[in-house]
């Protein structure tokens, strides 16, 4: 088998909704939907192996800290593991008074009695229930037509609201899913869900969740837009529904389905942390909540912890997250590129701490969601001088002035390339301190003494070559100058600069000096010690012997 050259000879398009005035393109987001999560029920049968109850008591816990209100905990009549589940969170008061669990149940009576076994003692509870609508379903699956559809949802919501009436203690909340909305005639998804508002009645002070599922993925996300804000207008008792979205992301879009789907008048967000479900996964809700803080929108969910959230999740699924998923990768928020690095280092340098957030290529501030800022730039053999830069400066305190930037970045690109791996700051560093401050051949410092008056300088500098001790002695009008008259080769300094390296007790002074000998290729030494004029004699000899060193090699 292989790709067909006409695929239209077996698959259609999905045809467009009949709205022209659709009115959700002009729209944006800007309340909070009520979140829920379905990582405990269709996260969790999705896996290769389920979680134990260990594991979903973790988990749900971390669900609670997050701040998700709404919780799908299992399928408790499909599963013993789930009822049991089900019992112990209710009979060791694992759930605080603002969550609510959720639990699922096919349209069957026995299924719904169990159901409602698993919640006795419950303080509030989301029922939900589900039969399949879509055409492929009645004709393939289940041979029936739509009112025997509509039949089997009816009387499954008087027996939900007949077995409620028997538990007053509980606060219940009920939930029909018309399983495959998208792919149910939308006139056909409206008439089965009024008649099931015609047995519940619902109030807008009880409200029901109508749960619109895109369980697999149809159309693009507009068509999803377009079938809910249809919806919402047909729908019997809007004041009294909540509109809840579960997408999954077949077509790769389940993110931006929902968001379209807000912004056609959902109310409601079904989906699990970092998009853990069935084939391609349910919709993100972190990818969610962190779009909507990104707009400046407090998703009500606290990811200032994201790595420990990943942690939990990636331990119970036993499923890692993508280096490259949204706001959570490992890489996510790292540039290995040139000219992003030089473009974040100057965004951090300029960032207001207390204005608007506007540093390229960094959506939102890493550290918002406890990411720390050591992992942003990565030197590899596509970077350039910024990530060198910014990861000196953030590690070491080392600012390089912008021409040795530029020639340091060389070095390290040959370095990378020869390596053909990722550079570290400690390799980076390594590598300064062997190509510039170990460079003491031909001439290595050894001691100086220096005296100055009257604005004069003089000074003698013990040097070690090739074995043998020399003392060179020179005067100028600093020290620098005077070490330059005492050289036994011409040279010019091309430029100078300095600064500290911490501060109190332990500072230390770099320096930098970019030098020319006999008319060559400028070149930079650096420098550091406690003394400053130390620091900067090292900087001179270090630049001179990398120069003579130079010009050797290029002689051979």
């Amino acid at each position: 088998m292989s790709m067909l050259k006409d695929p239209s000879s077996k698959y259609r398009a999905f045809p467009a909704i009949d709205l022209p005035d659709r009115t959700w393109p002009s729209k944006s987001i800007s309340e909070v939907p009520i979140w829920c999560s379905s990582d405990l029920r269709d996260g969790n049968q999705s896996l290769i192996e389920p979680m134990d109850a260990a594991k979903k008591l973790r988990f749900f816990k971390t669900l609670v800290q997050v701040g998700v209100k709404q919780i799908e905990v299992g399928f408790p009549s499909a599963s013993q593991t789930d009822f049991d589940f089900v019992r112990t969170l209710i009979e060791d008061g694992h759930i605080p008074d603002d969550t609510t669990i959720q639990v699922l149940t096919q349209a069957r009576e026995d299924l719904i009695s169990r159901t409602f076994e698993s919640l006795v003692g419950a303080k509030k509870a989301i029922v939900h229930v589900y039969n399949a609508t879509a055409p492929s379903f009645r004709r393939i699956v289940f041979n029936q037509d739509k009112a025997g559809v509509v039949a089997i949802a009816v009387n499954a919501a008087r027996i939900i609201k007949h077995l409620a009436e028997q538990q007053p203690q509980t606060r219940w909340t009920f939930q029909y899913s018309p399983e495959i909305f998208t792919s149910t005639e939308l006139p056909f998804a409206v008439e089965v869900c009024d008649a099931v508002l015609d047995v519940w009645q619902p109030t807008p002070d009880n409200k029901v969740i109508l749960n619109l599922p895109a369980t697999v993925e149809v159309a693009t996300p507009n068509v999803y837009a377009d079938q809910i804000e249809w919806f919402g207008r047909h729908i019997g008792r809007r004041d009294s529904v909540l509109i809840s979205l579960h997408t999954h992301n077949d077509r790769g879009t389940g993110v931006a389905a929902s968001e379209l789907g807000l912004m056609a008048g959902a109310d409601r967000v079904e989906g699990c942390l970092f998009g853990n479900g069935e084939r391609t996964g349910n919709v993100d809700l972190v990818n969610l909540a962190l779009n909507l803080y990104t707009q400046g929108i407090h998703p009500g969910l606290d990811f200032s912890d994201i790595d420990n959230v990943r942690k939990v999740v990636e331990e119970c699924n036993q499923l890692p997250v993508h280096p490259r998923h949204p706001y959570v990768g490992d890489l996510v928020h790292t540039a290995f590129s040139g000219s992003h690095q030089d473009a974040i280092r100057k965004g951090f340098s300029q960032q207001d701490p207390n204005g608007i957030w506007e540093v390229p290529y960094l959506p939102i501030d890493p550290a918002d969601i406890g990411r720390s800022y050591e992992a942003v730039i990565r030197v590899n053999s596509q970077s350039g001088k910024g990530g060198i830069t910014y990861l000196l400066e953030q590690e070491y305190g080392i600012c390089l002035p912008r021409r040795m930037q530029i020639e340091f970045s060389q070095v390290v690109q040959k370095e990378t390339d020869r390596l053909g791996l990722e550079m570290s700051a400690a390799q980076i560093h390594q590598l300064l301190d062997r190509e510039y401050l170990q460079a003491t051949a031909p001439y290595a410092l050894k001691g100086h003494r220096l005296q100055e008056e009257n604005g004069t300088s003089a000074v003698d500098v013990e040097v070690v070559s090739e074995g043998e001790s020399q003392h060179w002695r020179g005067i100028g009008k600093g020290p620098l100058e005077a070490l330059v008259a005492g050289l036994p080769v011409t040279v010019e300094i091309m430029d100078y600069s300095e600064h500290a390296i911490g501060a109190g007790t332990y500072a230390k002074a770099a320096a930098y000096i970019e030098l020319r000998v006999g008319g060559g290729r400028a070149l930079y030494g650096v420098g550091i010690d406690e003394n400053l004029t130390t620091a900067s004699f090292r900087a001179l000899f270090s630049a001179l012997n990398r120069a003579l060193a130079q010009a050797e090699a290029q002689a051979a």
